[in-house]
């Protein structure tokens, strides 16, 4: 039983919503496991950042994935590292080491690459045949490519990801959330294009990544306490639970938590 139960509102998310994506930038075992003592079930995805599980013990990578399904976390590499498979024309081998590795998703994004689409198609199959949870990436790395992108694109995108069996997809927004995706310079929501994408599919299939503060309490607002977030840091994993709730001055008494 929690602290203070008697004014903790509780969450009703539906099957598949409500989820929170955390960015694992290279955290040791005992940090993890120390993260998910106090805040675990309140972490559904954890992402092993663009290439950093490639840069580490393949043991220490199995224990750390372990750690994560035990708390029943869902851990997957990041998209970039993905994309160095495609470009190495090793995306069996990778597919291989992940499952392994025992990542239980895998992300296909083409933020510093070109896929053609007929191909991302096929891939999305091909991982999806591999047992693997699909998440696709919306969005360029490179805020001049993204800004190539209209609205109407991603949302293109996003549909068509999503009838080729992705089961989830990432907007992007990098870890800074400045200048890129949905954000202005500041980053600042662009309400008008946020509104085409939210609008245009099924949003409980949607990670907003939303890594400062202030876009996570804009979406919490937005769409309810139930809406997908992703490139959370670990250490505000807790804080933006309390803000899901309602548990903070951002959203106190104006969340909507079913």
């Amino acid at each position: 039983m929690n602290a203070f139960n008697f004014l903790t509102p509780q969450r009703n998310p539906k099957t598949g919503t409500g989820l929170t994506m955390m960015l694992d930038k290279g955290m040791g075992p005992v940090h993890v496991i120390d993260l998910l003592e106090i805040s675990g079930k309140y972490v559904d995805l954890a992402k092993f950042g663009w290439g950093t599980s490639a840069i580490h013990n393949k043991e220490l990578i199995q224990e750390k994935v372990e750690i994560y399904h035990s708390y029943g976390i869902n851990p997957y590499p990041g998209g970039t590292l993905f994309e160095i498979a495609y470009l190495q024309d090793k995306f069996d081998e990778f597919l291989d080491e992940a499952d392994k590795l025992g990542f239980g998703a895998v992300e296909i994004s083409d933020g510093t690459i070109e896929i053609p689409s007929d191909e991302r198609e096929q891939i999305i199959s091909r991982v999806k045949d591999n047992g693997f949870l699909v998440i696709t990436e919306v969005g360029k790395k490179d805020p001049a490519q993204d800004h190539l992108l209209t609205p109407e694109k991603r949302l293109e995108i996003v549909n068509r990801d999503l009838k080729s069996g992705a089961e989830l997809v990432l907007m992007e927004a990098r870890e800074g959330g400045k200048g890129i995706g949905l954000f202005d310079d500041q980053g600042v929501v662009k309400e008008d294009e946020l509104k085409i994408l939210s609008e245009g599919t099924d949003i409980k299939k949607i990670i907003w990544e939303a890594p400062q503060k202030n876009q996570q309490a804009y979406f919490i607002l937005k769409f309810g306490a139930n809406v997908n977030l992703g490139n959370i840091p670990p250490d505000e994993i807790t804080a933006l639970e309390t803000m899901r709730l309602g548990l903070r001055g951002d959203t106190l008494g104006k969340v909507n938590l079913g």
